[in-house]
């Protein structure tokens, strides 16, 4: 375990004190440990995971337990993952600090006992130092203050049970290939393994416990995927039918591409930015059976990538702040800035404007970001058809319906989607 913690502070000082992807900073720490077994990656990852979601909490206990400040930050990030290992796993208490204690050693051997103090404080005054920190905004919601205070003045009420939202374990949820498949076939293979699901959507299956995707009947031959439920509504919506021409922007990883694909028999053009997740887009393809035209290049500077064929549908999947899915990457919340929503925003106009003109006359654009935040969904969308005279928003359905926002909560990530009609 002492490995395990240090491994974990390791990936959190990353994030919080160098702003790094978790992700990646996870993936890179796991390869250069290629002996470690799965469980021991997998506590990695908890740890690592945990800490980050409930970083908020963990800090403001924190500073009440030091006396003053740490000469060695490595030791406060240890100590920030022993203190969730003590109040949300099932590992002995004993056994966390005995470990945090012999982890600090390694890092500064004159500081074992401090940490040993530390700790035990904490078990011994609990519920008292718990109840100390609630008063503290970003302790009681785990997200930063300027991220409460926006949701706070955008959804009033509503935004207390999206911030509580974002602090959940997400779900592992499936998509059956279409071409394989119902999803009642595919919840009887599942259940022949042992495994149970719920049906959630038309092609979704909700894991009642999550697995490596080595378990899943037909994985590697193209029957089911991995991808929330909310992201499921991209292809839904978009309204393809066979024979049409579609174009998906922004499309790494290719979760939305292959959806369609299995949807109708189209003729696919995805372009991505980054040639690297480029490259899992066809490899998401090949393993599913699929094929499109795969392109690198910027979604909004068409001219450098587009043949001049227009296109019947286009999903604009752009780039955001990601506010919706925090339960899936804890990070987000705590390296985002008030100040990188503007930019956010201008980007996906810029997008907007880029691909409308691939667009035919009758045709239909699906925009898609998985935010919560108004400026890049809402007002992003009434500022783009006031530029536009020949573009219509469609109404849509969706669960709760928020207008096009899908929220976060225990069955899905936060999406939003608007759907526009181009007047012939």
């Amino acid at each position: 375990m002492r490995t395990i913690q240090l491994s974990a502070s390791q990936i959190v000082s990353q994030v919080l004190a160098k702003g790094r992807n978790l992700n990646q900073t996870l993936e890179e720490t796991l390869n250069m440990k290629p002996a470690w077994q799965a469980a021991e990656r997998g506590a990695i990852q908890d740890l690592s995971y945990g800490t980050l979601r409930f970083y908020g909490q963990l800090k403001a206990v924190l500073e009440l337990l030091l006396h003053k400040r740490l000469e060695d930050e490595r030791i406060g990030y240890l100590l920030l993952v022993a203190l969730y290992q003590l109040q949300y796993s099932k590992a002995p208490q004993h056994t966390v600090v005995d470990q945090a204690v012999n982890a600090a050693r390694t890092l500064q051997p004159q500081v074992g006992g401090l940490v040993n103090a530390i700790l035990r404080n904490f078990l011994r005054q609990q519920a008292s130092l718990l109840e100390q920190v609630a008063s503290n905004r970003e302790a009681r919601f785990n997200h930063p203050l300027w991220w409460i205070t926006e949701l706070n003045a955008q959804y009033g009420e509503l935004g207390t049970t999206i911030l509580a939202a974002g602090n959940l374990h997400p779900p592992m949820t499936l998509r059956v290939n279409r071409r394989w498949g119902s999803t009642a076939d595919y919840q009887f293979r599942l259940a022949e393994q042992g495994m149970s699901a719920t049906v959630v959507e038309s092609d979704a299956l909700r894991l009642d416990k999550p697995v490596n995707v080595d378990k899943l009947p037909g994985f590697f031959s193209g029957w089911v995927s991995v991808q929330d439920a909310g992201a499921q509504y991209a292809a839904l919506l978009l309204d393809v039918q066979s024979g049409m021409r579609v174009l998906d922007v922004c499309a790494a990883p290719g979760g939305k591409t292959a959806h369609i694909l299995e949807i109708a028999e189209v003729e696919m053009v995805a372009v991505d930015k980054d040639a690297k997740r480029l490259q899992r887009v066809g490899e998401n393809l090949q393993r599913l059976g699929l094929n499109a035209r795969l392109l690198s290049g910027d979604a909004a500077k068409p001219s450098t990538w587009w043949d001049d064929k227009k296109f019947d549908r286009i999903l604009a999947d752009v780039p955001c702040s990601a506010s919706g899915v925090v339960s899936r990457h804890p990070d987000i919340k705590w390296l985002r800035r008030r100040e990188d929503i503007a930019p956010f925003a201008q980007q996906q106009l810029e997008i907007l404007r880029a691909v409308w003109p691939l667009l035919k006359a009758d045709g239909k654009l699906l925009y898609a970001t998985c935010s919560v935040f108004k400026q890049e969904n809402e007002q992003l969308v009434t500022r783009f058809l006031a530029e536009h005279n020949d573009a219509r928003k469609l109404p849509i359905v969706l669960p709760g319906d928020g207008g096009g926002q899908l929220l976060p909560n225990e069955q899905h990530d936060g999406f939003f989607y608007a759907l526009l009609h181009k007047a012939s």
